[in-house]
């Protein structure tokens, strides 16, 4: 455990972090590669989703590292719980390529974003600023893969439906920026594709999220395939990031 202050050049608090994982080793290594990082303080452990919510209530984390897989209550139930009872703690769920199905049941139960387990250090520390600032984490290889497998698979029972969305809310122009969204541009590149500042993009992606009722990019992304406005073939393979 750590006592860390904010990032270099801030004056802010860090950021809490809680590592939720079945895994002895698993838990001890994130937190051996978190706690020296500027910025972030690793306040606990837990090893099962039940500890995580218990935890997470006693310690109030800013940031839950939560694995998927896990005994007595999954990361996917013990996400759910904590977007319920504790909705300022942010969710990075952790999986393996062979279950991701359950990071999509992730992102639906409240999670801000997945990241493959072999993440780099950099990368895992990045992720947690990115979904503490409140934003969006969708690892670029898994995104195409992950999205068109399973969530417009006719036979997904780890995964609820979604709710019915309202699309033809949606003007064309903001079909467009969802469609690039979804493809996995950030606010930069669609601004540059379609000739807009990125204050205009931001304001179109408000608006998108209010329409569609999505919490964020990630929950956005996953909106997109299940309505058909893109599938595996138009997806990209970047990651989509922030707001």
């Amino acid at each position: 455990m750590t006592g860390g202050t904010g990032p270099a050049g801030s004056a802010g608090p860090a950021i809490r972090v809680l590592i939720v994982d079945d895994q002895p080793l698993v838990r001890r290594g994130l937190s051996l590669i978190l706690s020296p990082v500027p910025g972030l303080d690793v306040v606990g452990e837990a090893e099962d989703g039940e500890q995580a919510v218990a935890a997470a209530l006693r310690l109030r984390p800013d940031v839950v590292v939560m694995d998927i897989r896990m005994p007595v209550l999954d990361g996917v139930g013990a996400t759910q719980r904590l977007a319920r009872d504790l909705p300022g703690c942010r969710v990075l769920a952790l999986s393996t390529f062979d279950m991701d199905e359950y990071v999509v049941a992730a992102l639906r139960a409240g999670a801000h974003g997945f990241l493959p387990k072999d993440v780099s250090p950099e990368d895992l520390a990045a992720a947690i600023r990115t979904v503490h600032a409140g934003e969006a984490v969708v690892a670029p290889r898994l995104l195409t893969r992950l999205i068109s497998t399973y969530v417009r698979a006719p036979v997904a029972a780890a995964v609820p439906a979604p709710p019915v969305l309202a699309t033809a809310e949606l003007t064309p122009r903001e079909v467009e920026v969802w469609r690039l969204i979804a493809t996995g541009l950030d606010n930069a590149a669609i601004s540059l594709a379609l000739d807009i500042s990125q204050s205009t993009v931001k304001n179109y992606i408000t608006s998108i999220f209010g329409k569609l009722d999505v919490r964020d990019r990630a929950q956005a992304v996953i909106a997109a395939y299940e309505s058909g406005l893109v599938t595996a073939r138009t997806g990209g393979d970047q990651a989509g990031q922030g707001t």
